[in-house]
């Protein structure tokens, strides 16, 4: 009795939502590259549904549509193989907020494309504990643990453990040791997808100590295998930062968020900068006959690509491109524009306003935030400011902007930085 009132609440949710769904259309850039896929699926994750149809369902519906564009527009293959979210589906675990989750898939989801999906302790389990794991599977009619092959690629999903009080289970732990094997015993070299809520920890940006968002419990038997590309979220960090790909034992792939961005910056976490909030990032993935695998990041608000890598030989650990120190040595400092100038002037609340032209990326990559420093005629710093870029956004800034109650005489100098910390020329002027 329970399953049909589910599914007819679900139906009628998927139906309202679809009556919106063509205002959530999105055009994809042209793809001009010669990469011929056998595979492609979509990924993204902490959509935080709140209420039926709210700002996150229309972002999973642009998502959805995204992919559907970028798919018809490839001549030799123009299908959308699968659908993923890891998890953080909802804000609080309700009824309702399952359903408006699953309905706003429902209602962009193509009968081609499977939907996978992984529920996570954090957010996904709030009102109903370990009942929403059962919730989800009756409402999706698919396990909440799961591993299917798609095209010949294997994709195993973790959602949190079914057990009381337990994160993720012993039980879990032999489960996916089993399915890793099976993958690798169909083929060793083709890559195994693999997805739970949390960033690995010592991986991505966001999963280390001081960012908080890590999680080791996978990570011995991750690293049995190198053919594992692991997409996590949890921590809402930009998946267009460099640091959001990793390469070591295996392969971790950062979500960025659907809901809200967030960031360390200088050792502090849980930053949330000016449009924190305009964000909906997913993956397109691809793979070719090779098995190699592309990467490309998207802003599905407005459709733009914002970032691309094309891993190669991924079963082989000796031949990764994205270490850690590889993406290091391969950055650069972000540069001004050699005429590019400060300009001061003050403001009717006796503090001064300091304007510039952005700064530019030099290695491809984004400008991660700008330094201010302000020293008086004495020599001493008189107000020290950082301001991040928000490159998660479809638009570059043109300008930047600090507000300054350094007084007149002072020396301002603004430096740009990348993700490494790695600094431009500064530009400097003096106040009058």
């Amino acid at each position: 009795m329970l399953q049909k009132i589910l599914a007819v609440l679900l139906s009628l949710t998927t139906f309202a939502l679809s009556l919106s769904a063509s205002r959530n259309k999105v055009t994809a850039p042209a793809d001009d590259s010669d990469f011929v896929p056998v595979l492609r699926f979509v990924i993204a994750s902490d959509t935080h549904i709140k209420t039926v149809g709210d700002k996150r369902a229309k972002r999973i519906q642009k998502i959805l549509s995204l992919a559907y564009s970028d798919a018809e527009q490839d001549k030799a293959y123009d299908k959308l193989d699968a659908a993923v979210f890891a998890g953080d589906l909802t804000n609080k675990g309700t009824l309702a907020q399952f359903l408006g989750f699953k309905g706003a898939v429902n209602s962009v989801l193509q009968p081609q494309t499977q939907h996978l999906a992984v529920v996570a302790k954090s957010h996904d389990g709030n009102t109903l504990g370990k009942k929403s794991l059962r919730l989800y599977e009756q409402l999706s009619g698919q396990s909440t643990d799961f591993h299917t092959v798609i095209n010949g690629f294997h994709f195993i999903g973790l959602s949190a453990s079914k057990t009381e009080n337990e994160h993720y289970s012993e039980y879990q732990r032999t489960w996916l040791r089993e399915q890793l094997d099976a993958a690798v015993l169909d083929d060793p070299q083709k890559p195994i997808f693999v997805t739970h809520h949390e960033h690995v920890s010592d991986t991505v940006y966001g999963s280390f100590d001081e960012d908080g968002w890590g999680i080791g419990y996978f990570k011995d038997i991750f690293s049995e295998y190198p053919q594992i590309i692991h997409f996590s979220g949890h921590s809402h960090y930009p998946l267009n930062d460099p640091r959001s790909i990793w390469q070591g034992a295996f392969t971790a792939v950062g979500t960025g968020a659907v809901y809200y961005a967030e960031l360390t910056v200088d050792g502090e976490n849980c930053v949330h900068p000016a449009y924190s909030d305009v964000i909906a990032q997913c993956w397109i993935v691809e793979v070719d006959a090779q098995n190699a695998v592309r990467l490309r990041g998207f802003d599905a608000i407005s459709g733009k690509l914002l970032c691309e890598y094309t891993l190669h030989n991924v079963a082989d650990k000796t031949a990764r491109e994205y270490t850690s120190a590889q993406q290091q040595a391969a950055a650069s400092a972000p540069a001004f524009d050699k005429a590019a100038a400060i300009t001061v002037s003050k403001n009717k609340k006796g503090t001064v306003n300091i304007e510039l032209p952005a700064a530019k990326a030099t290695d491809g990559t984004i400008v991660f935030l700008y330094r201010m420093t302000a020293v008086d005629g004495a020599g001493k710093t008189v107000d020290e400011q950082t301001l991040v870029n928000d490159y998660w956004l479809a638009d570059d800034y043109e300008k930047i902007a600090f507000t300054s109650s350094a007084p007149s005489g002072s020396t301002i100098t603004v430096t740009a930085e990348n993700a490494y910390g790695m600094q431009s020329e500064p530009v400097q002027v003096q106040i009058p």
